[in-house]
């Protein structure tokens, strides 16, 4: 008997994307990476029914790609925990085993040099002046950060903004130790703001830790004037498991 992947089923209702337009996106993240992913309707069913408990390896990317998070916190199997061949239709035939298969050892920890990869979670840390209330406020989210080749994934946890829930995705690149790219913000219906929908650009530079990256955001306001401000992101842990998607689903302090 199969268990049906809630998980996933809940991501894309999330996102406000019905089966046919979570197939649609995943074959455009896939074209982006370079990746031929032929998602479809059916494949989608098959995942949430539980039909296929794994992805393969190009459908994984495009799936992290387009909801920003980590494949194993998708309700996926651990594609470690299995033998696994690619069936070129997004799925694997899998077969439980442990033959071959590394005890885990522990957990990636930054260390006092560039990082060759930034994904795990960080905290988001951005000021804005606010006409209406003539002041400035600061916005905070715990966001896990993917990381494909140049390109980075940013996406809040749920749950987990300083102001009334306010989803925020970043879209960046990264050359050397410059990060360049957008970020978007759905404010809450019942917030100061009702739901307004804000985006703009953004840059930063990587610290040599590999643990901070500071910069600047630019956007419109209400009345687009442009405003600008800084923006902040710093290494909380760089794991991207579930225990540690979990820990950090709440508000920052």
């Amino acid at each position: 008997m199969t268990t049906p992947n809630a998980t996933l089923r809940a991501v894309r209702i999330s996102m406000l994307l019905s089966q046919d337009d979570f197939a649609r996106a995943l074959r455009e993240a896939g074209a982006r990476a370079g990746d031929r992913v032929d998602a479809s309707k059916r494949l989608i069913q098959r995942w949430e029914s539980g039909a296929i408990t794994v992805p393969s390896p190009r459908y994984a990317r495009a799936l992290e790609a387009l909801t920003g998070m980590p494949i194993d916190s998708l309700g996926f199997a651990s594609p470690a925990m299995a033998r696994v061949a690619d069936d070129g239709a997004g799925g694997h035939d899998v077969q439980p085993s442990t033959a071959g298969v590394a005890a885990p050892g522990p957990g990636p920890t930054p260390l006092a040099s560039p990082r060759a990869n930034y994904s795990g979670v960080w905290l988001s840390r951005y000021e804005f002046f606010s006409s209406g209330r003539d002041s400035s406020f600061v916005g905070m989210h715990y966001v896990v950060l993917l990381q494909h080749g140049n390109r980075l994934t940013v996406r809040s946890l749920p749950s987990a903004s300083s102001n009334p829930e306010s989803p925020l995705t970043m879209d960046l690149t990264v050359d050397g130790s410059v990060i360049t790219g957008t970020w978007v913000e759905q404010t809450a219906q019942d917030g100061y703001y009702r739901g307004a929908r804000y985006h703009g650009a953004i840059q930063m530079l990587i610290e040599p830790t590999g643990t901070r990256m500071a910069g600047k955001w630019v956007g419109f306001g209400k009345d687009m004037d442009v405003n600008t401000g800084p923006w902040e992101l710093r290494l909380q842990d760089a794991s991207t498991n579930q225990a540690t998607i979990a820990k950090y689903s709440r508000p920052p302090q």
